[in-house]
C-alpha cells in the first residue's frame, strides 16, 4: 500500500467478512493511509478502532455505507415525517431482496448479522425516546431471488396512528440496482477522507460518517447530517 502511493483505502468486502475487515484496517494504520469502511463490520463506531486511528493521525469514515438512494434511506426518511407530521409509528418492517452474490453470501444467516443491525439502528435511531420494541421492527435481507440479479427490491410497511387514535399504514417498493447505488456516495466519502489528510486530521470524521453510513458512532437526522457535512467540507468543523 505504501508503495502504490494510495491515500484512502476502501473496504468493499462481503457481508460478513469481520476478520478480513478487521485485517484491512489494521493495513490502513500500518500504511499510514485514509480508511472507509463501507461493510457492516462496526470498526469506525468502536471506540478502541477510533481511538487507534486519533492515535496514528489517520482519518476514518465508517461503518456500512448509505446508497445514493436505497431502501434505508428511503425509511429514514419517512420515519422523521411520521415525527414531523405526529404520526405515531407501531411497527414497521423493511424486506429485501436481490439475486447479486451479495444476497446469495447473505443466505449464510451467521454473515448478516451485523448487517441486519445496522439497517436496524438506522432507523431506531430516528426516533429518539420513542424507539420500538424488538417485536414491532423487521430490517434487513430477506433472500435471494436467482433471476433478479443486481436488481434489488424493497418492500418498506409502516404501520401507525394519527389524530384521534386513528390507524393509517403506508406500503412502498423500491426497485434499483444495487452494486452502483453507492458509487457517487462513496466518492464523496473519498473527497471527505483527502481533506481531513490534507488538513492533517486524524481519527473519527463524524460529520461525513453520519451522513454517508447506515452505522455512524453518531447518528443524525439526514438533514443534520447534510449540513455538518457541509461545514466540514467548507472548513467550519474538524470532524
Amino acid at each position: 500500500m505504501k508503495d502504490s502511493g494510495a491515500h484512502v483505502l476502501l473496504n468493499y468486502l462481503p457481508v460478513g467478512s469481520e476478520n478480513a475487515a478487521k485485517f484491512y484496517a489494521e493495513c490502513a494504520l500500518n500504511a499510514g493511509i485514509g480508511f472507509i469502511n463501507n461493510m457492516p463490520v462496526f470498526i469506525a463506531s468502536s471506540p478502541e478502532w477510533g481511538t487507534r486511528f486519533e492515535k496514528e493521525g489517520i482519518p476514518i469514515i465508517g461503518d456500512d455505507i448509505k446508497s445514493q438512494l436505497g431502501a434505508t434511506i428511503v425509511h429514514r426518511v419517512l420515519t422523521n415525517l411520521f415525527k414531523a407530521r405526529g404520526v405515531k409509528l407501531e411497527r414497521t418492517y423493511q424486506l429485501n431482496t436481490g439475486g447479486n452474490t451479495d444476497f446469495l453470501n447473505m443466505l449464510n444467516r451467521s454473515r448478516v448479522i451485523s448487517k441486519r443491525e445496522s439497517k436496524t439502528e438506522s432507523v431506531q435511531s430516528q426516533l429518539v425516546e420513542r424507539r420500538l420494541e424488538k417485536e414491532n421492527i423487521h430490517i434487513g435481507p430477506s433472500d435471494w431471488v436467482a433471476w433478479q440479479k443486481d436488481n434489488k427490491i424493497g418492500f418498506i410497511r409502516m404501520e401507525g396512528r394519527l389524530f384521534g387514535d386513528v390507524p393509517m399504514n403506508l406500503e412502498l417498493r423500491l426497485s434499483v440496482e444495487d452494486s452502483p447505488n453507492s458509487g457517487g456516495v462513496v466518492i464523496d466519502a473519498i473527497r471527505c477522507c483527502r481533506l481531513a489528510l490534507e488538513r492533517g486530521k486524524g481519527g473519527i470524521l463524524y460529520s461525513p460518517s453520519a451522513y454517508f453510513m447506515k452505522h455512524p458512532p453518531r447518528q443524525y437526522t439526514d438533514d443534520k447530517a447534510f449540513r455538518l457535512t457541509e461545514d466540514f467540507i467548507q472548513g467550519k468543523r474538524d470532524d
